[in-house]
């Protein structure tokens, strides 16, 4: 039976939903800045080129990766209070680092590197937050509280551009505090927002969160990490060994679903300047829109699934989510005949260069659009020369990516909340911070290793075979799904304590 005062249950759900807010926090630190990092590079650093802004962003990534298993482990030994507090603690001094890296006389993307990567390693309290939840929810309960997670994590990714967008209203000069060497400025005061946060999340930690442990059926047991000593004290629940089968195979899936998503965000500017000449501009502007909408879209997704989960199960729904995923680049393949217009990288009064065919590969009027004035202030659009797939592949019309688009946007939810879920399933009640830790480290892995990944393929082969790779990736991970899911299932489920 469970066995539960209503007082009890006020403060287990308290505690969580002051894990909903770190979640969420945890985001917008990433969002916040990323639509200014390159400008505020670029002003701090002239010898920034775009290659080092690429290790910016996977410096957060890198610096998640490395710290998720290790707070991961800190939270299974000691009060979850102290890897939260110190990981915040950690952020809010990564983005008062980022206010100050104009201050330096050289070497200033250096410092830059250095406050993003420390602003990742905060975040890894990702997985604190998730094995606590975990942990301080039943069965019935984990699916909804998963969901919740998630949604937050997503409405923080939308908002912070949106921060981002309120601040450039300070503009680039803003207000210079010299006693304080502090430029509040639309580049610096995101962050120093950010910092903020991070301090009212460190308050309502030490005021409001409190360790609680509950068993899959609900029940209430003592956690001696809730006084700062040992480990969590189990029951005979607890006994069992986990299915690590299902473990690993859980972690290459989450792998995958972040991989995809990861390629997906990355090719969505570069494909569509090159399919629809969009500029630089165009692209940033209608990509951002799409996101946005995708970004409510989730969070959308993320309370139905709560509710289907438990008519279908998390297995089904996973099966599906994957499914979707795959049709949504299945979709994005090339099928047609006619192909995206060229941009030339040399145009010399107004002539067509004479190193290629022109004639025979485009349409007439694709030539007129190509030339540009010969005082070359026009900014060059279309597909670069220099892609020779772009000679050749057909373009991928406006119609094909918003169906995908808004496909990827319906899985990749879908499929993200039912692998933490079936994973703390998995688990059990035994701690289940460094399984965590390194659930949250595959999936910045496969933030890392899908933007470089796709940029290879998709600049050197075309979109052809990046996207027909994406979904043998997928297909793979469908075969590794049908033969694990009967693994699936959770701790209590398999010893026969609970049914399915």
């Amino acid at each position: 039976d469970v066995v539960e005062t209503q007082e009890h249950y006020k403060s287990r759900w308290r505690s969580i939903w002051i894990m909903y807010l770190t979640m969420f926090l945890s985001s917008v630190g990433f969002s916040i800045v990323i639509m200014s990092v390159w400008p505020y590079l670029q002003k701090i650093d002239p010898t920034a080129d775009a290659s080092f802004l690429g290790w910016i962003i996977a410096s957060y990534s890198i610096g998640q990766m490395v710290a998720s298993p290790l707070f991961g482990l800190w939270s299974n030994y000691r009060p979850r209070r102290e890897p939260l507090v110190v990981s915040t603690a950690i952020s809010v001094a990564a983005n008062c680092l980022y206010a100050y890296v104009h201050v330096p006389h050289s070497h200033n993307k250096y410092y830059m590197l250095t406050a993003r990567a420390l602003v990742g390693f905060g975040a890894g309290n990702v997985a604190v937050v998730r094995s606590y939840i975990a942990g301080a929810t039943s069965l019935t309960e984990r699916t909804s509280a998963m969901a919740n997670t998630s949604a937050c994590q997503a409405v923080g990714f939308i908002l912070g551009p949106v921060f981002q967008t309120c601040f450039t209203l300070i503009g680039e000069e803003g207000v210079t505090w010299k006693f304080l060497c502090l430029q509040l400025n639309m580049y610096t005061a995101p962050v120093l927002f950010g910092a903020l946060l991070g301090v009212i999340n460190i308050i309502l930690i030490f005021a409001i969160f409190r360790e609680h442990r509950v068993d899959d059926m609900g029940r209430q047991y003592k956690s001696v990490n809730s006084d700062g000593e040992g480990s969590d004290v189990l029951d005979q629940n607890a006994e069992g060994s986990i299915d690590h089968v299902a473990v690993v195979a859980l972690n290459i899936l989450f792998f995958v679903i972040l991989f995809v998503f990861a390629v997906f965000e990355t090719i969505a500017t570069p494909l569509t300047m090159d399919m629809y000449s969009w500029t630089r501009k165009e692209a940033v502007f209608y990509n951002g829109i799409i996101l946005s909408v995708i970004g409510i879209e989730s969070v959308i997704v993320f309370m139905v699934v709560k509710t289907l989960s438990k008519k279908t199960g998390e297995r089904a729904i996973l099966h599906a989510g994957l499914l979707i995923v795959l049709i949504g680049f299945f979709i994005l393949l090339p099928w047609g005949k006619k192909l995206p217009n060229i941009q030339w990288q040399e145009i010399k009064n107004n002539s067509i260069p004479r190193t290629a065919p022109t004639e025979m590969l485009m349409p007439f009027w694709s030539l007129q659009e190509m030339q540009l004035p010969s005082n070359h202030t026009a900014e060059p659009v279309g597909c670069p020369v220099t892609q020779s797939w772009c000679l050749n592949t057909p373009m991928i019309y406006l119609a094909q990516y918003i169906s995908s688009d808004v496909l990827i946007g319906l899985g990749y939810p879908v499929c993200n909340v039912m692998s933490y879920t079936l994973y703390s399933k998995v688990l059990g009640p035994k701690p289940q911070g460094v399984y965590m830790g390194w659930l949250t480290a595959s999936g910045s892995g496969a933030r890392i290793l899908g933007p470089v990944f796709v940029s290879q393929i998709y600049t050197h082969l075309g979109p052809r075979w990046a996207f027909s790779l994406i979904c043998g990736v997928v297909v793979a991970s469908l075969l590794l799904l049908e033969i694990v899911y009967k693994r699936l299932i959770a701790f209590s489920v398999r010893y026969g304590r609970m049914q399915e």
